[in-house]
């Protein structure tokens, strides 16, 4: 296998393996990671195989001695190809390894990506750190529906949402992004003293990139007041909650159960799941307990996101390899 550092003039081949993955979403697609390339200095991956075919994507950046899957996405892990089997992503992802060795790395901070966003099975890397003995440093716990197979709403949401509909409040999609970012901005820095990720210029442009990927859904009164607010990445398998507002007296009328209900079960989205993100604190060691009640009242449950740290100085040839009898 030949790794090979990804350079701009790449882009085209990259997001053209994305699209055709097994386990890519649009996130990974450099219009949308290259956004904020000014924050982390990129250290992406191709890697082809003898005969000069793409097998292989890692998506990734630098800090110092530690190169890690890219920390600003929500996912991580090894892009692989519908072709790629067991015995090749073997041989890839340990010609990975070398290779980050010999370029001086001392360890990887590897992402894997959840199961339900993949497009066909993709958890050759899950079997791949178990023999590297790589160590987990982080499982963040992920609220999600299966839209196939859906459990009923608690009876708390059901009131909710028959409250917002006496109230008048109407569900509608939007393209300018200003108003609900102000209330965003209100709304996580007076419950939790934070800001968003991005700025409103940011998620501006990217759903302008991704028009059918990045979506705002919000929750207006009759008056035409702005009570709650949800940006949704919308990937091939998987419609994620990306951001989540309400205003004050949209909690006191039910507008989030609401927006909720319209989202989750609107007939036009395909999506096999809906999956409203973690809700943890404390680089995961605490769950906020009410925010995930508040998800599972809709019927969502657990699935799990795990991250593992790999030694690169235990890395030598057929530590992989080896294993393929």
């Amino acid at each position: 296998m030949i790794v090979e550092r990804y350079l701009e003039e790449d882009a085209s081949i990259w997001n053209a393996f994305v699209s055709d993955s097994r386990n890519g979403t649009f996130q990974f697609n450099r219009g949308y990671m290259d956004y904020h390339r000014d924050r982390f200095d990129d250290h992406s991956m191709l890697i082809w195989n003898t005969h000069g075919e793409l097998e292989g994507l890692l998506p990734a950046h630098a800090n110092t001695e530690t190169i890690s899957s890219h920390l600003g996405l929500s996912h991580g892990g090894l892009i692989l190809g519908p072709q790629t089997r067991v015995p090749e992503f073997t041989t890839m992802f340990e010609s990975l390894l070398i290779k980050l060795q010999e370029l001086g790395f001392a360890s990887f901070d590897y992402k894997t990506i959840p199961h339900i966003y993949h497009r066909q099975p993709a958890e050759d890397d899950r079997y791949a750190v178990f023999l590297l003995n790589s160590t987990l440093v982080r499982r963040d716990v992920l609220s999600v529906i299966d839209r196939a197979k859906p459990l009923p709403f608690q009876s708390r949401r059901v009131r909710g949402i028959k409250k917002a509909r006496s109230a008048g409040l109407t569900v509608r999609e939007e393209q300018d992004f200003t108003s609900f970012w102000s209330l965003l901005a209100d709304t996580l820095a007076s419950r939790h003293g934070a800001l968003p990720v991005h700025s409103r210029e940011e998620i501006q442009m990217l759903h302008e990139r991704f028009p059918t990927n990045i979506r705002l859904h919000t929750v207006r009164s009759s008056e035409n007041d702005l009570l709650a607010g949800v940006v949704l990445y919308l990937s091939e398998r998987v419609t994620h909650v990306q951001y989540i507002a309400s205003s004050p007296h949209g909690r006191e009328v039910g507008a989030l159960d609401l927006l909720f209900d319209s989202v989750i079960h609107d007939p036009s989205n395909d999506a096999a799941y809906f999956d409203f993100g973690s809700s943890h604190e404390e680089a995961g060691q605490a769950i906020n307990q009410g925010l995930i009640e508040f998800k599972e009242g809709f019927g969502a449950r657990s699935v799990t996101f795990d991250q593992y740290r790999i030694d690169l100085a235990t890395i030598r040839p057929g530590i992989l390899t080896g294993a393929l009898r």
